[in-house]
């Protein structure tokens, strides 16, 4: 039975991209380690050291383009040896195409900010740092942005407790917000998801 002409069609943008994605590595040896494609999707792991040179190379260079950083985002993995994960989402409209960049830290790694390629970036540093505990180096303007100012910790940690450490309200008596410690009803119950029926 012939193969479907679009089928044809995605296993050639697919070698495509993966060309594309090999050739970038060999520009810039020593700061991307690995190279993942997926769809039309490619993904770059780069050392924490140089996200700033990888950024500004895939927004000049005459082949990449990606002038515009969509996204910057932190995830956890508590499983793993670096920690922490940032990822960089960068669209070109000039190639139809996004690519990500993906740089794993642990808790005192510092990451060097690239405020001064994509001024839109230092929001998402932001929401980064406060969010996932990741630090920026080069960048004074550093606080925090989706929580409060006495915060303690870093909400989408793994770690960090699903209820918080303590409640703000606001008190109609005192006419002002309030922070309690957060009391529970009952004991906090550890359970076991796995199910007894697999093996």
């Amino acid at each position: 039975m012939p193969e479907e002409p679009t089928s044809k069609r995605h296993l050639f943008i697919r070698t495509c991209n993966l060309l594309e994605s090999f050739a970038i590595v060999l520009l810039v040896p020593k700061r991307i380690h690995r190279v993942e494609s997926k769809k039309q999707e490619s993904t770059f792991y780069v050392t924490p050291d140089h996200p700033y040179e990888i950024l500004l190379f895939f927004r000049c260079h005459i082949n990449t383009r990606f002038g515009v950083s969509i996204d910057i985002c932190g995830v956890d993995c508590p499983s793993q040896e670096q920690r922490l994960r940032v990822l960089y989402q960068l669209p070109t409209t000039q190639y139809n195409s996004c690519i990500r960049i993906k740089i794993g830290v642990n808790e005192i790694t510092i990451v060097s900010s690239v405020i001064s390629i994509s001024p839109s970036a230092g929001r998402w540093e932001r929401e980064v740092w406060d969010t996932s505990g990741v630090r920026f180096s080069n960048y004074h303007g550093l606080r925090r942005i989706l929580t409060d100012y006495g915060f303690e910790g870093h909400p989408l940690r793994k770690d960090f407790p699903l209820s918080g450490y303590v409640e703000v309200r606001y008190d109609d008596l005192e006419k002002c917000v309030v922070y309690e410690l957060i009391e529970m009803a009952q004991e906090f119950r550890y359970s076991d998801l796995a199910s007894p029926w697999q093996a």
